[in-house]
């Protein structure tokens, strides 16, 4: 099996600005303020689970609808659109519910493994190894762990200008991914581009 290192870096970036923990920063500690200590162990083995669940079963789970993966492509590449359009213009156009049980409602569901994940996962299947997936998927959970499991750390390191340029400069990128996603699976093809 061979190991593209620059693929598993982009499966990991996509992933990384699509669960946008470190956007989250702000958002997790106000939920920890209202609610207690997060149980950052229980929120990222969840988050996980659900993930996994969702790349591996996603698939067989369409075709009971009748629906390919290549139209999923499509439709998950209108949802990064629109996460990438949240966090470069500030609109929110997802909104979560939040909940006392704070570290599975809403951290681990719908804050880490939220719509755009799973959306992602089955999306990236299209065009890369499931190899480069699940290792760009456990690399993402390693820094959810770390961040939930030192927010108040990360929060003194980038300052709130820091998260909210962090932001910005990922949605960038995830619109880019999302007009790149959506191009390879229609087959349609822009002058210049190979």
């Amino acid at each position: 099996m061979n190991i593209n290192i620059v693929n598993i870096f982009t499966v990991f970036m996509v992933l990384f600005a699509v669960i946008d923990i470190t956007g989250s920063i702000p958002l997790l500690i106000s939920i920890k303020k209202k609610t207690g200590e997060l149980q950052a162990g229980k929120a990222t083995l969840v988050a996980f689970g659900i993930m996994l669940l969702f790349l591996f079963l996603g698939e067989p789970f369409l075709n009971l609808f009748g629906v390919d993966i290549s139209s999923f492509a499509i439709a998950g590449a209108f949802v990064l659109l629109l996460l990438g359009m949240e966090m470069v213009m500030g609109i929110e156009f997802f909104k979560y519910e939040s909940s006392r049980a704070s570290s599975i409602v809403p951290v681990a569901f719908p804050l880490i493994a939220g719509a755009g994940s799973m959306t992602t996962l089955i999306s990236l299947k299209s065009q890369y190894l499931m190899f480069e997936i699940l290792i760009a998927l456990v690399m993402n959970i390693i820094i959810v762990y770390a961040v939930l499991k030192a927010t108040h750390f990360f929060e003194r390191l980038l300052g709130i200008t820091g998260i909210i340029i962090l932001k910005k400069v990922f949605g960038i990128i995830l619109l880019a991914i999302a007009i790149k996603l959506f191009l390879s699976n229609t087959g349609i093809k822009l002058p210049n581009a190979t």
